[in-house]
């Protein structure tokens, strides 16, 4: 019996994956959970496990799109598994005590003879070309010799811990070699299946979209003195610091839930709205941007928004966030301060209709009252779909994420 192996649904939006690559060769005989390849979307990158065990025929190539349903490969869950699978190695398990550790001690590396034997898993064969590592750099942690994540971040550290010393002719012979003073060397690099998928996706909801961005700016003195006044005891607390992520989420929840259509999205002939506010952020991790979100931002308190906001962060640059955490979003906050922004012009987040773009806080001499006061000025940026947000209601929304931050004990009143 042949079955087919087919690209799985993957979340909301999603209608297409590239294969990033295989995991297994044609012809191969897979066991059933045996990961078979990995799929990347201008999300995430997930693997794709057999069904169940058999021979592998592979049809979809490398770097190919790949919709939702299309056949990856085919397994003949009719063949037999070879002499010296796994399966026959776990049957052998099953003999005598003194048998085993006389087989141990003739061939003390029975498990490392597998088919996984120094196969790195995709996250770790990630971590092994960033760091120019090979698999002879390091020992397979993982079952039946598989290099691991782990295995593949602490070779990374000891390479990166051991002294970049040349040999002493290597040295010398480059001391004497003239420096140029102008280069002209060039170099291509291919980029990366997600690159690709990013920027396909990043085109598309431009493109697709009536995208406007309306600005503002906003004077965080009292959330500057709130932070200031509470952070030690409110760290003391709930273990987490307040920053001012917590501070805008909140302010965009509560501006969300009074203007719909800003948390809203178009489905074929029709205006999705939502009663919630799932709010994705923009985390930086070792591949690049991405936006998981915070489910019910509406009903969280500070403390809980800032211990979720952490939890994405960490899961971020571990590469350990799921494909739930990364679908479903209802609007996004991105701030491009940390990165020194002074002002740009997000683009949504397809299929949102709207973005929020963050800046880089900075003291700027203000009029108030007649007077030229110094304050911490920070300008906001709404990207919007105009197709379902008009103007009225974007700048609306915008004055209303003012008003709470400037005035942050309206958060707590919900006034």
């Amino acid at each position: 019996m042949t079955i087919d192996i087919k690209v799985p649904t993957v979340g909301e939006s999603i209608n297409e994956v590239i294969l990033a690559s295989w995991l297994v060769n044609d012809g191969d005989y897979v066991e059933m959970d045996q990961m078979l390849c990995e799929l990347e979307s201008d999300k995430a990158t997930f693997e794709v496990p057999a069904e169940k065990a058999g021979v592998i025929k592979i049809i979809a190539e490398i770097d190919a799109e790949l919709p939702i349903g299309e056949i990856l490969c085919t397994i003949d869950t009719a063949a037999k598994a070879p002499a010296g699978t796994v399966k026959e190695t776990a049957t052998e398990k099953a003999e005598p005590i003194a048998a085993s550790v006389a087989e141990v001690s003739s061939t003390p590396a029975t498990k490392q003879e597998s088919y996984a034997s120094g196969t790195p898993s995709p996250a770790a064969g990630k971590i092994m070309a960033e760091n120019n590592l090979t698999a002879a750099d390091m020992n397979g942690s993982g079952k039946d010799g598989r290099i691991t994540k782990a295995d593949a971040l602490s070779a990374a550290a000891n390479k990166a811990a051991q002294p970049k010393t040349k040999p002493i002719a290597e040295t010398s012979s480059s001391a004497a070699a003239p420096v140029a003073n102008f280069s002209r060397n060039e170099r291509k690099e291919r980029m990366s299946s997600l690159r690709k998928t990013i920027s396909k996706h990043l085109v598309n909801a431009k493109n697709s979209t009536a995208m406007l961005t309306t600005f503002n700016e906003v004077d965080l003195t009292k959330v500057k003195a709130l932070r200031a006044k509470y952070k030690e005891s409110f760290k003391e607390k709930y273990g987490v610091s307040l920053g001012f992520m917590g501070f805008f989420m909140k302010a965009c929840a509560t501006a969300l839930m009074e203007m719909p259509a800003v948390n809203a999205k178009i489905v074929e002939t029709n205006i999705q709205y939502h009663d919630y506010a799932d709010i994705s952020i923009a985390v930086s991790t070792p591949k690049g941007l991405v936006v998981p979100k915070v489910q019910n931002v509406e009903s969280l308190a500070l403390h809980e928004i800032e211990k979720k906001v952490k939890e994405l962060a960490l899961k971020g640059r571990d590469n350990k966030l799921t494909m739930e955490e990364m679908t479903g979003g209802t609007f996004t906050v991105s701030n491009g301060g940390v990165f020194g922004s002074l002002q740009s012009t997000p683009i949504i987040n397809a299929p949102q209709s709207a973005i929020l773009g963050m800046h880089k806080i900075q003291d700027r001499p203000m009029a108030v009252n007649g007077e030229v006061v110094i304050l911490p000025m920070m300008y906001l940026a709404l990207s919007y779909d105009h197709r379902i947000i008009d103007g009225k209601e974007a700048v609306t929304f915008l004055v209303r994420v003012k008003e709470l931050l400037e005035d942050p004990i309206r958060l707590m009143l919900h006034v």
